[in-house]
């Protein structure tokens, strides 16, 4: 942990800037500041699971039925509540925190590994200045689900497959994106098993078997929602009452299309949302010339995909690309090589786009984040 101490540091530095800000913004708004971190929006719904449990059917309400929230958050919520003083809000703000601690530790660790120290502590920073960011302690589980992400794609990273696939099933427990998780460790495990049993003529079952149990986890609940409901595509059906299923990206072009170039007035919430998904596919596209280790490009690459082809909401989108730090990469290589002040010139500007970012999403924005 001392190596990584200037990563998590910096970390604290830029969130608690957005904190300050926010809370004096909000005073100015006469905002209270508590609901807004751990009982609006999304974490109202983990908390309505934990307090409560899931809904028994599909049923035919449009944005009403809870099993399209993954569990392990709110039941880690329901179970440290348990044992712990406090709400269940401030046990899951609390878990969100401390998960964000975790996860930008792993961003660290993914970028150290690959670039060095100095690309670690940038690459963490600048995850951490992301536009969305204040969502990092708020009672969702971007925390938990970039933590269980990054750390499972470092254990790819330095071949220790089962805590990979175990980390994979956890991240597959929390978001539905966790498929993004199983797939890079899953498609990563079978090519190095490939290439080993090619080259070496060996075989090594614990790559077998990360492979296998990668995607256990998000598969597992999916099936018992299939179950709880009594149709095969239970959960799918339950997306789509959410207004969620995957149009091969027209529904998102056609919103581009309409904010950049039809409408004379765009909100800036939906701008920034949507330069936000503009700039991951060019950085994706920058991932891919600089050969980023496969595992980081299947993992981006699936998350990709699922964000960017989605015909449901827009406007949350650029929340669901927080888990995606590897895209942040070629920015932090790059800073890594730039003269000091140009790093400090294009950090203090990411701090301050991002802190006025998350405080605008938070509270001039009418929707959830």
């Amino acid at each position: 942990m001392t190596h990584a101490a200037p990563a998590l540091l910096a970390y604290l530095a830029v969130r608690t800037t957005t904190l300050l800000l926010l809370t004096v913004w909000a005073h100015h708004e006469h905002q209270p500041v508590w609901p807004i971190l751990a009982t609006q929006w999304d974490a109202d719904w983990y908390l309505g699971i934990a307090d409560h449990g899931y809904a028994h059917d599909l049923g035919t309400r449009y944005d009403a039925n809870n099993l399209a929230f993954f569990p392990l958050y709110p039941y880690l919520m329901k179970a440290i509540a348990v044992i712990t003083p406090g709400s269940r809000a401030s046990t899951g703000l609390a878990i969100a925190v401390v998960s964000s601690f975790v996860a930008a530790w792993g961003v660290f660790k993914v970028g150290d590994h690959l670039h060095g120290r100095r690309t670690g502590i940038l690459l963490t920073t600048l995850w951490a200045a992301l536009p969305a960011g204040l969502v990092q302690w708020m009672g969702y589980t971007e925390s938990l689900f970039t933590a269980c992400a990054a750390w499972s794609l470092y254990a790819v990273l330095t071949g220790r497959w089962l805590s990979a696939a175990a980390l994979a099933v956890c991240a597959g427990l929390t978001r539905p994106t966790g498929i993004a998780v199983a797939a890079a460790v899953s498609l990563t495990a079978l090519l190095t098993l490939f290439l080993t049993l090619r080259r070496q003529r060996r075989f090594e079952p614990r790559i077998l078997v990360a492979a296998i149990v990668a995607p256990l986890g998000w598969c597992g609940y999916v099936g018992w929602v299939g179950l709880r409901v009594g149709r095969w595509d239970g959960y799918f059906a339950v997306q789509r009452l959410w207004h969620n299923e995957l149009d091969g990206g027209r529904y998102t072009l056609r919103r581009m299309r309409e904010l950049l170039l039809n409408n004379p007035t765009p909100q800036l919430f939906l701008v920034m949302v949507t330069l936000t998904l503009l700039a991951a596919a060019v950085l994706f596209v920058l991932s891919v010339w600089d050969r980023q280790p496969f595992a980081l490009l299947v993992f981006t690459g699936v998350l990709l995909a699922i964000v960017l082809g989605s015909a449901g909401v827009y406007f949350p989108r650029a929340r669901f690309l927080l888990p995606a730090f590897p895209l942040l990469l070629p920015l932090a290589l790059h800073l890594s090589r730039a003269s000091a002040r140009y790093r400090a010139l294009m950090l203090t500007a990411a701090l301050t786009c991002g802190a006025y970012g998350s405080a605008y999403m938070a509270l001039v924005w009418p929707a959830a984040p």
